[in-house]
């Protein structure tokens, strides 16, 4: 794991009598997309928020750029540059696409910002918040509510959001959830292109996206690792098949 820019090792977590981590050894190296598959109940969610630091382990250890950030608070790692987007979006509807990018700059810069001031005239944080939106090409909805975007949109300005702090890792939460088919396939060409510029850690369901996109792939069943490795090491794993994929048809 020597050169892996994430790296866990022995990650343990239990809720009562039921072992969502077990014993999870996981890295990211610096410069891949690595994703995360499972059914549910693996323990997915389980393991994102001990990455982010929502959960605590029992024990186990996370090291993010060689350094341990197991007890740190989810704040910190993220000044760190662990970006997260979440499984079901959480935006400021009322506001502007604009403002709410301009919040996530704030919130990570850690300057001061009213909230009753228009964000928009805040040049420090209006020029990275529309460096942002453009980049997932959101550029041309700037100055619309939140609310007025489509589902697929509102993952885009997420993604936005997440990329506002300047960050050196995404954690993604299932992005393509409750996308369209049109709505997945321009989420998989923005994702192929912040691949480019960015490690990830993708937790995903959808396999045709996963398959397209990975350079690594992890396999967690019932709180277990039982497979890593490259997308065609994962295909090709009876174990993974019996365990996952058996009943799902896998794009080649």
């Amino acid at each position: 794991m020597a050169d892996a820019l994430l790296a866990v090792e022995g990650l343990t977590k239990r809720f009562g009598g039921i072992l969502a981590s077990d014993n999870i050894v996981l890295d990211v190296k610096q410069g891949e997309l690595h994703a995360i598959i499972g059914p549910n109940g693996a323990g997915k969610t389980t393991l994102i928020g001990q990455l982010t630091g929502m959960l605590t382990p029992d024990s186990g250890t996370v090291r993010f750029a060689g350094e341990d950030i197991t007890a740190l608070p989810a704040y910190a790692r993220s000044l760190l540059g662990l970006a997260r987007s979440f499984q079901i979006t959480s935006l400021f509807l009322d506001l502007s696409v604009l403002d709410n990018v301009a919040l996530a700059v704030q919130a990570h810069a850690g300057h001061s910002f009213q909230f009753w001031r228009d964000a928009r005239k805040e040049k420090d944080l209006r020029e990275p918040a529309l460096v942002a939106l453009a980049r997932v090409g959101l550029a041309d909805r700037a100055d619309r509510p939140a609310s007025a975007l489509s589902h697929g949109e509102h993952r885009q300005l997420e993604l936005a959001m997440a990329l506002a702090g300047k960050p050196r890792m995404l954690l993604l939460d299932e992005p393509m959830a409750g996308l369209g088919t049109d709505e997945s396939a321009r989420m998989v060409k923005l994702l192929r292109e912040l691949k480019r510029e960015y490690t990830i850690l993708l937790i995903e369901h959808d396999m045709e996206a996963v398959f397209a996109l990975a350079d690594r792939i992890s396999v967690l069943v019932y709180g277990r690792v039982i497979a890593s490795g490259t997308p065609e090491a994962i295909r090709a794993n009876k174990d993974v098949r019996e365990a996952y994929l058996g009943e799902q048809e896998v794009v080649s």
